[in-house]
């Protein structure tokens, strides 16, 4: 056999999963594998500024790629950095593994420097949290950690390395060696059946995408399940991409936040709903009264817990989504069911063009719409789009087209401030083989960009050329301004520009620039700016564009009850 260092034989596991980029930052316990990754060579690496941004970016490329990321720390806080990304993966289904480095197998058990239990504290924030005991098992332990990442519902996996087993040699052959099969979650066709008779029998059916379709590279049979059957699309937060946001079949996103007007009318007024790979998040359902109704319910994923978690279901079906969507549209085939559009198509576009939102504002202060109108006539269905938490999610949600699957990223039931840049950096790194010149643009938040602002220094780095346009309400202002203490002696009267951060200077000080904009009238032009900045530079450019302080969203408790704060658009006149 074929003898190596435990750590290069990892590195030719990592690349034989199909890991061309690592995120991480180097200290003395994880030196080992740093310099494999070294010797073996044939994986890129940034260096991060912070571990949870190796995570985040890790968290980006996996996204992007359907591959598992991966994040490397050293030992102690290196790994508890890592938690928030690792719960943000969990949340959000996505497949990472983060390697960390430990204090020697022999000191564990005396407070050693930086020796802290990180399997125990990464076991609720992960599918599978494992501490390598064996040099020898070091190959299978990343084989399985590989598996388990990326099969059933896929997820983050912990792997803790102890420096003194790292450091021995194995006996390895990587010729003779290759990814462990990842099962596939088949349906179970009487259920598919059973589930073919239900949209059959409605009038006024529609298909709810959730994420596991993007997940599970389904978006082709969606359209095609859609269109054969003449079956109106919603798409959640996660699932926003998994559907053409300009086909006459998409009826907009259901929710208390993050939704169209037409998208509830609609949803109202169905009588079936086949959610595919969705879990009914609360911000999505809203009271569950309302969003049940008298509709009835098939639920559709390959995780079997999930399927009633919510609420019971009429029909539950355990299933890939894409192997699902591929036997339904088989069974709707065979029996000849194809339908033409007809009255509930024609009903669903007539609330798309009556109860849009108005976008068209020339204000000053800026509405935030406006910004989304500009976006979306700006860039391109080609483009990646990454955006996080925060009132411009809700906006996004609300006012932002998606074209494509994998083409709007998006943290959606965790929600760390700070995740655009980090994810944005990991989306265009995730490109560098098949879209090298694909454009990246992160939409961020005044506050959450500067909980990760110190990896603008990575993208500067190692040149990554994204965009960044922040939406910028002034909200570190109003921080500030709630924190000053009341005195009633002494009166604080605080400007609007005396308020916030200068956003712009701190690109500069990372060797980035940007723009700031206070009129609508310049967005547009802004905008071509950065694209343009971007590639010239190829470092991340920022567009700030200030917009009005006291902005508001719709939103409200129920899908029937969301409180809208500007009237409804005028309609096209008739030629």
């Amino acid at each position: 056999m074929v003898q190596m260092p435990a750590m290069n034989a990892v590195v030719e596991v990592l690349k034989s999963e199909g890991v061309d980029t690592a995120f991480g930052c180097p200290g003395a316990a994880i030196l080992p594998l740093y310099k494999a990754l070294e010797q073996v060579g044939g994986i890129e690496h940034l260096t991060v500024r912070h571990e949870e941004g190796a995570t985040h970016m890790a968290d980006g490329w996996a996204r992007t790629t359907g591959n598992v990321g991966v994040a490397i720390g050293t030992s102690g806080p290196a790994g508890t950095n890592m938690i928030t990304g690792l719960y943000t993966a969990l949340a959000d289904s996505v497949p990472i593994v983060c390697i960390t480095g430990q204090a020697v197998s022999t000191r564990l058990h005396q407070e050693a420097f930086q020796a802290i239990d990180i399997v125990e504290i990464a076991k609720p924030v992960t599918k599978w949290a494992v501490q390598l005991k064996e040099a020898g098992q070091a190959p299978w332990i990343f084989r399985e950690a590989f598996r388990i990442a990326r099969e059933g519902r896929p997820g983050p996996v912990l792997v803790d390395l102890p420096l003194d087993i790292s450091q021995q040699i194995i006996e390895y052959d990587p010729a003779i060696d290759a990814p462990l099969p990842v099962a596939a979650v088949e349906p179970h066709l009487p259920r598919v059946d059973r589930a073919l008779d239900l949209l059959l029998a409605a009038e006024r059916p529609l298909i709810l995408a959730g994420g596991g379709v993007i997940i599970a590279d389904a978006a082709e049979e969606l359209k095609e399940v859609a269109e054969y059957l003449s079956v109106p699309v919603q798409v959640t937060l996660m699932g926003k991409g998994g559907f053409d946001e300009d086909s006459p079949l998409y009826s907009g996103m259901t929710g208390v936040q993050t939704s169209q007007r037409y998208g509830n009318a609609s949803f109202l007024e169905s009588d079936l709903v086949l959610a595919v790979g969705a879990r009914f998040g609360d911000r999505h359902t809203g009271v569950l009264d309302v969003y049940r109704g008298e509709r009835a319910f098939i639920h559709v994923d390959i995780e079997p817990t999930q399927i009633g978690k919510v609420f019971e279901p009429d029909l539950g079906v355990v299933s890939d989504a894409r192997l699902f969507l591929r036997a339904l549209a088989e069974r709707a085939r065979a029996r000849g069911a194809r339908r033409t559009p007809g009255a509930w198509v024609d009903r669903v576009n007539e609330l798309k063009a009556t109860l849009g939102r108005r976008e068209d504002f020339d204000t000053v202060p800026i509405k935030a719409p406006r910004v989304y109108k500009e976006i979306n006539e700006v860039f391109g269905p080609d483009t990646y789009f990454v955006t996080a938490i925060g009132l411009y999610q809700i906006w996004g949600g609300q006012h932002q087209k998606a074209h494509k699957p994998r083409h709007y990223q998006i943290c959606g039931q965790a929600g760390p401030l700070g995740w655009e840049i980090p994810a944005a950096i990991g989306v265009k790194k995730a490109l560098k083989h098949s879209e090298p010149d694909a454009e990246v643009v992160g939409v961020v938040g005044d506050y959450g960009f500067q909980y990760m602002v110190e990896e603008l220094a990575v993208g500067a780095q190692y040149d990554v050329p994204i965009v960044l346009i922040m939406i910028n309400n002034e909200y570190l202002g109003l921080i500030r301004q709630a924190e000053i203490p009341f005195d009633m002696n002494f009166q604080v009267d605080i400007h609007y520009d005396e308020v916030g951060t200068d956003n712009v200077k701190i690109m500069e000080a990372y060797g980035c620039s940007g723009r700031r904009i206070a009129d609508p009238g310049e967005i547009r032009d802004a905008l071509h700016w950065a694209r343009k900045q971007a590639v010239s530079t190829s470092r991340p450019v920022l567009v700030e564009i200030m917009i009005e302080r006291e902005a508001n969203t719709p939103h409200g408790p129920a899908i029937d009850a969301v409180k809208e704060f500007e009237p409804l658009p005028e309609p096209d006149p008739v030629a």
